[in-house]
């Protein structure tokens, strides 16, 4: 790299850096007019979003799932899709499929229709109540930014996010989604009931005449500046240590694991769980207006980056013991 170009990436890196910086309290002043509370929740997706992540929303009916995320699309200026999973959906119904179109000349030829994962912002609601085959063709979109349809492949616009919901309570009628496909997924961001107080603003803000309009803060060009700029936040090799120990841990075959993951724990979570929380930390790190990552970034994002990749066992169920309790064992026992 020549002198110039080392000059221009410099530069054009600490533009991004104060990009950051100076929408961080625009993006909460946005959000806020359509979100009450929620604060750690909104949190968590602004930082997969910073960081190039996809995410898995757990949550009750009636907790405002698809309104935050498409309050969020509108303050990227992204292209917002929603798609209703339910078990009849085949495949061709969120990739596209061919259709035959004649011309003015009267020549007939197919011609591709985009289906509606051709967006920027997907939300895939209740994506446990469809079928695998279905699925797949979803996971060939997060994992490659690309759908294959009719032995053809189509490039899905960058930047390109997937945001899952799941409804923890309903079970019957589901089709549980695979290991492979949730390691996928960077958080897994569990919604809960808000406060009293909270609850009061929304059947308020809710139940009147008024509807707030939120002015969209960064553009996707944006966003793929701010993922350029997340790779290059430091790391020390004793965080990235940390992070790949505490994944470690999690694994009951693992000779150095604990007494409780070995008693709890069936499967623990792999290499993919500290990566992300490297870069998950690195995100935060420059959200936050800090140069390099800290172990407190790790223990923020611990429980949503290993709640889905941990499963636990019958003699934790049967003891009351759920996931977040033997992650948050870990990391008292690990991140020190």
């Amino acid at each position: 790299m020549s002198d110039g170009e080392s000059t221009e990436t410099i530069d054009r890196d600490r533009q991004t850096l104060d990009l950051v910086r100076s929408s961080r309290a625009r993006i909460r002043e946005q959000l806020d007019k359509a979100i009450v509370g929620q604060q750690q929740v909104v949190e968590q997706l602004l930082l997969s979003l910073f960081a190039g992540g996809h995410c898995l929303i757990t949550g009750a009916p009636g907790l405002a799932k698809t309104l935050l995320v498409k309050s969020i699309a509108q303050i990227f200026d992204l292209k917002f899709q929603r798609i209703q999973f339910t078990p009849d959906l085949m495949p061709a119904d969120i990739t596209g499929t061919e259709i035959l179109e004649q011309d003015e000349s009267g020549r007939r030829r197919m011609v591709f229709v985009r289906g509606p994962i051709f967006a920027n912002v997907l939300l895939a609601d209740e994506i446990n109540r469809t079928p695998p085959k279905t699925q797949a063709a979803l996971l060939e979109a997060m994992q490659e930014h690309q759908v294959t349809a009719v032995g053809q492949r189509h490039t899905l616009e960058e930047p390109f996010f997937v945001l899952a919901t799941q409804n923890p309570i309903e079970m019957e009628g589901t089709y549980p989604l695979p290991e492979a496909q949730l390691d996928r997924f960077m958080f897994n961001v569990v919604v809960n009931y808000l406060p009293e107080d909270d609850e009061v603003t929304v059947v308020q803000r809710t139940t009147s005449r008024s509807k707030a309009k939120i002015d969209p803060v960064l553009t996707g060009d944006d966003i793929l500046r701010i993922h350029d700029l997340v790779r290059d936040v430091p790391v020390a090799e004793d965080v990235v240590r940390a992070a790949v120990r505490l994944a470690s841990a999690s694994r009951p075959s693992e000779p150095g694991s604990p007494d409780f993951v070995r008693e709890w724990v069936s499967w623990g979570a792999g290499l993919r769980a500290a990566q992300y929380l490297i870069l998950g930390g690195k995100a935060r790190a420059l959200f936050e207006g800090r140069a390099h990552v800290s172990l407190e970034d790790l223990r923020a994002l611990a429980l949503p980056v290993l709640r889905h990749r941990i499963l636990i066992n019958y003699r934790a169920e049967a003891q009351g013991v759920t996931v977040e309790q033997v992650i948050s064992r870990l990391v008292e026992g690990q991140l020190v």
